[in-house]
């Protein structure tokens, strides 16, 4: 029954699956009430000739017929008020209806806003990582920020990450990343045809916007106009290649200005070891990535394993990679993997190597071409310290947190914590130079103890973000240059 203040109601649904066909059929109309008649409303009829004492009757669908099969990427694009929205809501409700398919609604995804984000997916800690990972979220600082502190993008992403985890077969996202720059809106769209086309799951994505089609890539794509005006075209079901926005990018040489613009995204100091080359991906004037080769240190977890022979032949032969960031905003594109494989060959030396914590859950080294040769695993005794820290209310994802562990130090008192990390040296759980900085390369406990006891709350607090390091598993990754000469291990 209409409501007196409704000026239009849907008149009509017709929705129906054809079994046969495999064709949805929509039809839809509505029809509009009088306006109220006011002295204003009746001026407008008197002047333009118009009456005002009639529904009239306005068709947006008739005999709509679309053949949308499981796994496709469907594109609804239009003028706002075009019935976009309806046509998404009709679908959901005949596609749930007659195929048995589970369907999610982005708008229906409700995130805790005040738990870090890595608290609010997956079921335990490796699957909240790769499902942010997958979405671009793959940023140590941000798996500990809340909803409520990311950005309109990052926002976006999370709720990708929730339509993932959700296991519906279908995912409908009205107003598709509306609220989006429309750099962000084309990589979203990227990353949600690549993650739709690698689990099978079928995309019902409207907006207004029609520039990320080819970001895309849509197997079906309806434009609906004002009226019953409506085009439907078919393409092939096919992954896109690549983002659009990696034609507007190069590699070239770089330098620290440029590593220092985007250290800042880095979950690591931003001091960084003398640098032997430095690359950096360009954008325009824009600075997007950046990767810094070093000389290679004297020992390194796994490199025995590959490489062996004198410090000088080190130095000559192998480089190893410090740092890789890409700026958040391009990150999930393929950038990472793009700036190692193309600079793998410009190092200068016919061996590559990197250990690095990230490389356990994006494997974009080895997609650039490196190999994977060992996993470090944390010292037991390091992680019954990290336990014991635990106890006294410290969250061991949070020790990479200044700020949080200058709270606990002050709340629980440093002798508390001097005590655990007395222990853990004396126990030789910890290369003591790593945690507090000594200025010998293999300080004696007593010197390690009389370093730590003089150490401020931020001192300590510094010590226990580095520790959190240390308890990382690493990833000892190789790459060789077939073409140049080396002393590969025999």
């Amino acid at each position: 029954m209409k409501r007196p203040n409704e000026f239009f109601k849907i008149q009509a649904i017709k929705r129906r699956y054809d079994h046969k066909t495999g064709k949805y059929i929509i039809n839809i109309a509505y029809t509009t009430a009088p306006p109220k008649t006011t002295e204003r409303v009746l001026g407008v009829a008197e002047a333009f000739g118009l009456g005002i004492d009639q529904q009239q009757k306005f068709t947006l669908y008739d005999n709509l017929e679309l053949k949308i099969e499981k796994g496709d990427i469907v594109y609804i694009t239009g003028e706002s008020g075009s019935g976009k929205s309806i046509l998404l809501k009709a679908l959901e409700k005949v596609i749930h209806k007659h195929t048995n398919q589970t369907c999610i609604n982005i708008k229906a995804i409700k995130p805790p806003k005040d738990k870090p984000i890595i608290e609010t997916v997956g079921k335990n800690l490796q699957q909240a990582l790769d499902l942010l990972s997958h979405v671009g979220l793959n940023d140590a600082f941000l798996f500990l920020r809340t909803y409520r502190q990311l950005s309109d993008g990052q926002k976006y992403r999370y709720k990708i990450a929730k339509l993932i985890e959700s296991q519906a077969q279908v995912w409908i996202l009205d107003e598709f990343a509306a609220t989006l720059d429309r750099d962000t809106a084309k990589i979203v769209a990227y990353n949600l045809q690549k993650l739709a086309r690698k689990t099978g799951k079928t995309v019902l994505a409207a907006t207004t916007h029609t520039d990320l089609f080819e970001d895309l890539n849509p197997s079906v794509h309806i434009h609906k106009r004002y009226g019953k005006e409506i085009t439907v075209r078919y393409h092939p079901n096919t992954p896109t290649p690549e983002c659009s926005l990696i034609r507007e990018m190069h590699i070239e040489d770089g330098t620290t200005a440029d590593y220092k613009a985007l250290s800042v995204f880095h979950y690591r100091s931003t001091r960084l070891p003398p640098p032997r080359r430095i690359f950096t991906l360009k954008r325009g004037n824009e600075t997007c990535g950046v990767i810094v080769y070093s000389y290679p240190p004297p020992v390194m977890f796994g490199r025995s394993c590959v490489w062996k022979g004198t410090l000088k032949q080190l130095q000559k032969e192998m480089s190893t990679i410090t740092r890789v960031i890409i700026h958040p905003k391009y990150r999930t594109i393929g950038l990472g993997t793009k700036i190692v494989r193309e600079t793998l060959p410009l190092a200068g030396t016919p061996c590559v190597e990197t250990l690095a914590a990230m490389a356990k859950y994006n494997p974009f080294f080895e997609k650039a071409g490196m190999q994977k040769i060992a996993e470090t695993k944390p010292n037991m005794n390091l992680l019954k310290a990290i336990e014991r820290l635990g106890a006294l209310g410290f969250k061991p994802f949070m020790l990479q947190s200044q700020k949080h562990n200058i709270e606990k130090i002050i709340e629980v008192g440093r002798e508390k914590v001097i005590e655990i990390l007395a222990e853990l040296s004396e126990k030789g759980g910890i290369p003591r130079k790593r945690v507090i900085p000594i200025g010998k390369a293999y300080p004696t406990h007593m010197e390690f103890m009389e370093k730590l006891e003089r150490s401020s709350v931020e001192e300590l607090a510094k010590a226990l973000k580095r520790l959190g390091f240390l308890a990382q598993t690493k990833v000892y990754l190789f790459w060789k240059n077939e073409t140049e000469t080396t002393n590969p291990l025999n």
